[in-house]
């Protein structure tokens, strides 16, 4: 009896599972149909603003990006994609600093999972929504995105130091010889007393005589 009531249970599932599909088709027959007329409507066609297209350095309006070739993409990206390639470069004031030269990208390899951007200390990178990248011959996936020249005077110069007072120059200098002579002062006295205090010590010590030559020294 059991396996009867079983039975027509799992036949009233299977019924309900089977309406309940068919419920979603019949919806979706009469849901209005949307085509886009690709490529006509290029100029016009709307792409979501988190679709991962390719990858692109950050430009302000003067041209500069703020990639600081520190290599934390090159590490985070887990196909290989990215390859950085810095340069030391020598400040106005004479230090060095490590400057990006060239950021390769090959789009071919990507797996678009985004570690490059959110692990980036300088938020220089960003995915750009622009899908056609269609082409034939492979090497035109890889990529250099610092392809912008470098702007005219983008290494700030050193801030030049303010001049200081004359006055309060030559009271430093005066303060510091002054410190210097009392210094110097100080160690002769020093060496003074040291000596009066060994004279009288050397004037109280027996004088010890030199053996005769005809006395045998003593075994």
């Amino acid at each position: 009896m059991s396996s009867v009531k079983e039975y027509f249970k799992s036949v009233g599932e299977g019924v309900k599972s089977l309406l309940v599909g068919m419920g979603v088709t019949g919806k979706e027959l009469v849901t209005p149909k949307v085509t886009e007329q690709y490529p006509e409507n290029r100029k016009t066609l709307k792409i979501a603003d988190r679709f991962r297209a390719e990858l692109t350095l950050k430009y302000d309006a003067e041209g500069h990006h703020k990639c600081i070739g520190c290599g934390i993409c090159q590490m985070n990206c887990p196909n290989g994609t990215i390859q950085l390639k810095t340069k030391m470069v020598e400040l106005p004031d004479g230090k060095k600093k490590r400057k990006l030269d060239e950021y390769l990208y090959d789009l071919g390899s990507c797996t678009f999972c985004m570690l490059c951007v959110t692990t980036c200390p300088q938020d220089a990178l960003e995915f750009t929504n622009d899908f056609e990248q269609a082409v034939f011959e492979r090497d035109k996936l890889i990529k250099k995105l610092n392809y912008r020249p470098e702007p005219e005077g983008s290494e700030a110069p050193a801030p030049a130091k303010p001049a200081m007072d004359p006055e309060k120059l030559a009271a430093i200098k005066a303060e510091a010889l002054k410190k210097a002579a009392a210094i110097k002062a100080a160690k002769a006295a020093e060496a003074a007393k040291a000596a009066g205090e060994a004279s009288p010590r050397n004037a109280d010590a027996p004088k010890t005589e030199a053996p005769k030559a005809d006395e045998a020294p003593k075994a």
